[in-house]
């Protein structure tokens, strides 16, 4: 894959990096949790908790997979079919992927909180290894605390260059990942608790899961909503509104034909349509103005994909003016 460019964003040096590393690391991932998922089968036997955290690991492909497929659609180039790109197919593959994980949890919670109140006792067997009886249990709790490195090793990386790439849904994957030892913790409580008699222990650890498949789910799914309904774009992490906006308004505001400006600036997917509201002081604005703002506002980030520049005699109510 050429990793260049978005769409009509041409990517400087260091996005062009972390994208080919954000391509590799997903392929990587999608990689080790198809492995996982298969050894985890071998041995998943009749704890609740197994069987959560199993189906678990199978969901966590969603935001990779999601990401790899919306690669493909935005880096068609703007047409008049699409004349914004297809950007948004980042946001569309978070939604996907955010929904998915809030329908399974909470299928998975009630099953888990079903079997907990039905008393039901899991047991686990023993197998024959290598001419040797042993509880299956310890083979249980061994892999899980194999397949533990993975995320502690990919999600760290992850978090490291979504926000360089502006990605929200590879911020999620990357979130998602780290969290991903409180999984294999609770299953291997779960199924300590089948070996020394306190079988609810499986039920609690399975919903404690479950529950945590709930979260990830609610948060993407809010996240991906919200922008598809074009909030004001906000950072990475959803926990601020994004300083592009004030940058912006500043940097039109020094502009000496300039009296006031405000801005209106959404999230595609992970770079931003902005139109810039501006009072001039004089009542004739030349081209040449305008062009030499549209030109100088872009050179501020390469999230700026489109910008249009609104001259007005007052500001719109529901542009930032970023006072």
């Amino acid at each position: 894959m050429n990793g260049h460019n978005f769409g009509r964003t041409d990517l400087p040096e260091a996005q062009s990096v972390a994208l080919r590393k954000a391509i590799r690391w997903e392929i990587v991932t999608i990689a080790y949790t198809l492995c996982t998922i298969t050894l985890v089968a071998f041995v998943v036997g009749n704890s609740q908790a197994m069987r959560t955290a199993w189906i678990e690991d199978m969901l966590s492909l969603l935001p990779q997979v999601a990401f790899l497929i919306a690669l493909i659609f935005i880096r068609h180039r703007p047409s008049v079919k699409h004349p914004y790109g297809r950007h948004r197919a980042m946001g569309v593959g978070h939604l996907v992927a955010g929904v998915a994980l809030l329908a399974v949890g909470l299928n998975l919670a009630f099953e888990a909180t079903s079997g907990l109140f039905a008393a039901e006792h899991p047991t686990i067997g023993t197998v024959n290894l290598f001419g040797h009886t042993i509880w299956l249990g310890w083979l249980m709790v061994a892999v899980m605390l194999m397949i533990v490195v993975g995320p502690l090793i990919y999600g760290p990386a992850k978090s490291k260059i979504a926000p360089v790439l502006h990605n929200k849904l590879l911020y999620a994957d990357a979130d998602m990942a780290k969290a991903d030892w409180q999984t294999n913790a609770a299953s291997i409580v779960g199924v300590l608790g089948i070996g020394i008699g306190l079988w609810w222990l499986d039920g609690v650890a399975a919903i404690f899961i479950s529950l945590g498949i709930v979260q990830d789910g609610y948060r993407n799914t809010k996240s991906a909503v919200a922008d598809l309904m074009d909030q004001r774009a906000r950072t990475y992490d959803d926990k601020e509104p994004h300083p592009l906006a004030s940058e912006i308004v500043s940097t039109l505001r020094a502009m000496p034909w300039v009296a006031d400006a405000a801005v209106r600036m959404r999230d595609e997917g992970h770079v931003f349509h902005i139109e810039a509201f501006v009072v001039p002081r004089k009542r004739r604005v030349s081209l040449r103005q305008i062009d030499h703002a549209a030109e100088h506002l872009s050179e501020l980030d390469w999230k700026v994909q489109d910008i249009v520049i609104v001259p007005s005699d007052r500001l719109p109510d529901e542009a930032d003016p970023a006072r």
